[in-house]
C-alpha cells in the first residue's frame, strides 16, 4: 500500500530525493558485497534484561536468517500489507525479526518499550494488525504475559509470535523454530513494483496529546537517514553503537538506518547506565555513538577514542542543552517526534545552534542537493509560540487506511504537514523542535500526567516535572499535595498506577510530599522552580 499521492511520488522522484531501494535491498547489497563482515552484535549485558545468550551474526548469517524468517511468515499467511506489530529491546533478533518483515512486504509498526498492555491493545486494534512480535520480558516486566493477553482481547491478531527464553504459553517461539526450520521453505519472488514506495512502517506520535499513526515508506525513511549521514561522515563499514529501542523516528531514522546506509556493523545497546555505554564503545572501537542529548557532554568525558561522532538526539522531552565545548565530533539531532529530523554539525560553538527555517538537503541548511526537508511555522494570533509545519521527500505520507478522518494528520493547501509542535522562533532560525521541559517522554504533556496523578484519592493537587538523569535524560517525578488529614503513601500511590495501567513514561521516579504546588503568574504549575529545588537537594546530598 502507498500511503503518499501519486502527485507527491512523481515529484520526489523527479527532484531525485527518492529511488527504487527498499530498506531490505540496502542490506542485501552489504550482504553480497561483505558477507563475512559483522552486521549485528548484542550487547554483552543482554541476558540481564532480556531472555537470551548475546550473540553476534556476519551479514551472510544475518541475510540467510531474515530469509527463513520471511519465508515462515508467508507460509504461515502473513501477505503484503498485512500489519504487523514489535514490541521488543534492541538485540539481534528483534532487529533480523524487523527486515524479514520487510523482506515479506510485511509493514511493520514498532511499538514503544514503555507502552502496557492497553496502550498495546489500541494501537494493534487501530491499525488492524494480523500479527505481533513481543520479547519475553524487558527488565522486570513480562512483555510476552502482556502480549498472550492482548492477543485475547483482539480477534484480529492471528499470530503472536515470542523473542526470549521465557515465552509463555500461547505464543510462537521464533528463535527455536528458526534454527529448527531447514532450508527447504523459500519465499516466492514478490510481484510488487515500486516497492520503495510502498510503507514500510507505521510509528506513533503522542504529541498532540493522543496517540497518531505516522507512517512511512522505505524511500521516507532513507531520505530521513540522509539528513543524519550528511553530518556524520560515516564510511563504508563504520561501526555504529545504538542504545536506543528500534520503535521510532531516533533509534530507526539516526540509528538503523545509517548502519544500512554505510554498510556498517550494528552494535546493540540496552541503557542502564552512561558508563556502560561509554565503555561498550571503547570496548567495539565505536565510529558512531546516539545518545541522549543532555548526556553528550558526560559521554564526551568518557569515550577514549578522539575521532568517535558523538550524535546527540534533542527531542521534545529533552531538557535544556548546557553549553560545552566537545572533544569529540558532535551532531545534535533535533528530532521533530515522529515528523522529521534535522543534523546540525557542531562548529566552533560550544551549545546547540538554531534550526535555519527552509529548505535542507543535509549539509547545515546548504541547498547542495534536493531538497529533503522543508521547514517553515505556522503563527496564530493569541498563541505565543508558532506551529512547526513541514515537507518534502523526509516528510511522512498520509495516515493508514484504517485510521478515521478525525485522527488523520493534517495537510494545509499548500502541501505542508502541521505537527502540532510548538517551536521557538529565533532571529537565525528555530530554538530545536520542541520547548524543552514542556513535554514529558514519550510526548504526552505534562498538564495531561498532571490529571492522572490527581485521580489518586486522597490528594489536593498533584503536578509532574522533570529532573536530569544521567541514565535517559531526563525522568519524570510526582510532587503531590495531600488533602487535609490524609497522609499519602509512595507505595501505594505507585501500587495504584500500575493497578490503572499508567503508560510507564507517565509512572514517577520518585514521589515528592510538598505542602502546595508552586504556581506562575498566570496560575500555571512552575515546574522549573521544582526542578531546581529537586537537583540542588540531589547535588547537596551527592
Amino acid at each position: 500500500m502507498k500511503a503518499i499521492s501519486e502527485s507527491l511520488l512523481t515529484e520526489h522522484h523527479k527532484d531525485g530525493g527518492w529511488g527504487d531501494l527498499t530498506l531490505y535491498d540496502l542490506f542485501k547489497a552489504t550482504a553480497q558485497a561483505h558477507p563475512d563482515r559483522l552486521a549485528i552484535a548484542d550487547a554483552p549485558d543482554r541476558e540481564e534484561w532480556t531472555g537470551g545468550a548475546p550473540r553476534s551474526v556476519t551479514y551472510a548469517e544475518a541475510d540467510r536468517e531474515i530469509d527463513k524468517l520471511a519465508a515462515f511468515y508467508n507460509a504461515v499467511g502473513l501477505k503484503a500489507d498485512h500489519v504487523i506489530g514489535i514490541q521488543s529491546p534492541n538485540t539481534v533478533d528483534t532487529v533480523i525479526a524487523f527486515l524479514a518483515a520487510l523482506r515479506a512486504d510485511l509493514v511493520v509498526s514498532p511499538l514503544p518499550l514503555h507502552w502496557r498492555q492497553k496502550n498495546v491493545l489500541a494501537a494493534l486494534n487501530s491499525i488492524g494488525a494480523k500479527g505481533f512480535i513481543a520479547a519475553d520480558r524487558v527488565e522486570t516486566r513480562m512483555v510476552g504475559a502482556d502480549a498472550r493477553d492482548v492477543a485475547g482481547d483482539l480477534f484480529s491478531l492471528r499470530f503472536v509470535f515470542g523473542l526470549g527464553t521465557d515465552i509463555p504459553d500461547g505464543l510462537i517461539e521464533l528463535g527455536p523454530m528458526l534454527a529448527e526450520m531447514g532450508d527447504d521453505l523459500t519465499l516466492p519472488e514478490s510481484e510488487r513494483s515500486e516497492a520503495a514506495d510502498h510503507t514500510a512502517t507505521i510509528s506513533w506520535s503522542r504529541c498532540g496529546g493522543e496517540t497518531v499513526p505516522v507512517t512511512r515508506c522505505h524511500n521516507h525513511w532513507i531520505s530521513a537517514a540522509q539528513l543524519a549521514m550528511a553530518e556524520s561522515n560515516l564510511q563504508d563499514g563504520s561501526k555504529l553503537l545504538v542504545p536506543y529501542s528500534l520503535s521510532g523516528l531516533t533509534g530507526l531514522g539516526a540509528g538503523l538506518l545509517p548502519w544500512l546506509l554505510c554498510s556498517g556493523s550494528l552494535y546493540l545497546h540496552h541503557p542502564t547506565s552512561l558508563a556502560r555505554l561509554a565503555k561498550h564503545a571503547n570496548s567495539v572501537g565505536a565510529d558512531y555513538v546516539l545518545t541522549p542529548g543532555p548526556l553528550a557532554q558526560l559521554l564526551d568525558k568518557g569515550l577514549s577514542s578522539k575521532s568517535v561522532t558523538i550524535a546527540a538526539a534533542w527531542s521534545i522531552s529533552a531538557p535544556p542543552p548546557i553549553a560545552f565545548k566537545p572533544r569529540h565530533p558532535l551532531i545534535d539531532l533535533h528530532i521533530a517526534d515522529e515528523f522529521a529530523l534535522v543534523a546540525r554539525k557542531r562548529t566552533h560553538a560550544t551549545s546547540v545552534e538554531a534550526v535555519p527555517l527552509g529548505k535542507h538537503d543535509g549539509s547545515n541548511g546548504r541547498e547542495s542537493g534536493p531538497a529533503l526537508l522543508d521547514i517553515t511555522v505556522e503563527k496564530e494570533e493569541g498563541v505565543g509560540n508558532p506551529t512547526l509545519l513541514m515537507k518534502g521527500p523526509a516528510v511522512p505520507g498520509t495516515s493508514w487506511r484504517t485510521i478515521p478522518a478525525e485522527k488523520a494528520m493534517s495537510i494545509d493547501k499548500n502541501g505542508y504537514l502541521k505537527t502540532g509542535i510548538m517551536v521557538e522562533e529565533l532571529e537565525d532560525g528555530l530554538a530545536g523542535f520542541g520547548i524543552p521541559g514542556a513535554y514529558a517522554p514519550g510526548g504526552s504533556g505534562l498538564e495531561a500526567i498532571d490529571s492522572v496523578y490527581k485521580t489518586y484519592p486522597g490528594l489536593q493537587d498533584a503536578a509532574a516535572f522533570l529532573v536530569e538523569d544521567d541514565v535517559i535524560g531526563a525522568r519524570v517525578y510526582a510532587a503531590l499535595v495531600p488533602s487535609p488529614g490524609s497522609v499519602p503513601d509512595a507505595k501505594a500511590f505507585f501500587a495504584y498506577l500500575d493497578a490503572e495501567g499508567v503508560d510507564l513514561a507517565q509512572i514517577p521516579f520518585r514521589v515528592l510530599i510538598m505542602q502546595s504546588i508552586p504556581k506562575l503568574a498566570d496560575g500555571t504549575v512552575d515546574r522549573d522552580r521544582m526542578t531546581t529545588r529537586t537537583q540542588r537537594r540531589s547535588a547537596q546530598v551527592a
